[in-house]
């Protein structure tokens, strides 16, 4: 139903088509994008590159407004981070993006009409279409920011702050390697009139792995098929985050983890 509720908002705040203002940053991106896919590497090239995601960023500074987020620096920069294609990290959300040292608290903000047009790009990737869809999946988390693979392990039951239409907390572990153990980082998302706002914390929380879902991991891997390893462990990893999330609830940790996803979207709206 949350879900649900959210498309709504969502068709109601944004147009089918992007806004002017909106349309200008994409235009001058695509240009940009298709200028350095076809450009050779070189210092000249690294400094026009800068100088583009600063552009852009100062358009996006145009787009969202003035943002003030307790802990992070006071000016964003482009979260979109590299304008060639096939380049690591290429395709990131469109927003303006702030950080500490270290990526360990990373926010985005955008804006509904840039968060939809991002999402369609995205289709190819499995990405969900419908932005509450959107946020209850590993995919986004893993494609908004950053380099490394995210794995969902549990909603958190999360109140929407005051003047918000929608917020979201996730539970997860973010990574190149193996995605399983407990899990400490806490992303959230809300939405506050037409803008999007993200954060992400990785080092947000203390959990544990839970045994019941231990056995379901080690099941899932004893059986014979599939013989592909690889295939073998999505599908038991798929098995396990399924009952991390039914199991999680009942854990002793799991209060603080609300409590921390909770004060992390405070202070993501907080003016």
């Amino acid at each position: 139903m949350r879900s649900l509720a959210l498309l709504c908002l969502l068709a109601l705040a944004a147009p089918d088509h992007a806004a002017a203002p909106e349309q200008h940053y994409l235009d001058l991106r695509d240009r940009y994008i298709t200028k350095f896919s076809k450009a050779k590497e070189n210092d000249e090239t690294s400094k026009q590159h800068d100088a583009a995601l600063k552009e852009l960023a100062g358009v996006l500074r145009g787009l969202v407004g003035p943002i003030a987020i307790k802990g992070l620096p006071a000016e964003g920069t482009s979260n979109v981070d590299t304008l060639f294609k096939g380049d690591i990290g290429f395709g990131h959300l469109d927003g303006l993006g702030f950080a500490t040292e270290g990526d360990k608290l990373q926010a985005v903000v955008t804006t509904v009409g840039l968060l939809k047009h991002w999402l369609a790009e995205h289709r190819a990737d499995g990405m969900p279409q419908e932005a509450g869809a959107a946020f209850e999946s590993d995919n986004f988390y893993y494609q908004a920011i950053q380099d490394a693979a995210f794995a969902k392990y549990a909603e958190l039951p999360v109140t929407k702050p005051a003047g918000a239409s929608a917020a979201v907390a996730v539970l997860g572990i973010r990574g190149n390697g193996d995605l399983k153990g407990a899990p400490h980082e806490i992303d959230v998302v809300a939405i506050q009139g037409d803008k999007v706002y993200f954060l992400a914390a990785s080092e947000a929380v203390k959990t544990a792995e839970i045994p019941t879902c231990e056995k379901v991991w080690k099941q899932m891997m004893a059986r014979k098929a599939p013989q592909d390893t690889i295939a073998k462990e999505n599908q038991a990893m798929d098995a396990y985050t399924k009952c991390f999330a039914k199991e999680a609830p009942s854990q002793g940790w799991f209060a603080d983890a609300v409590k921390k996803a909770q004060s992390q979207l405070e202070m993501l709206l907080a003016r």
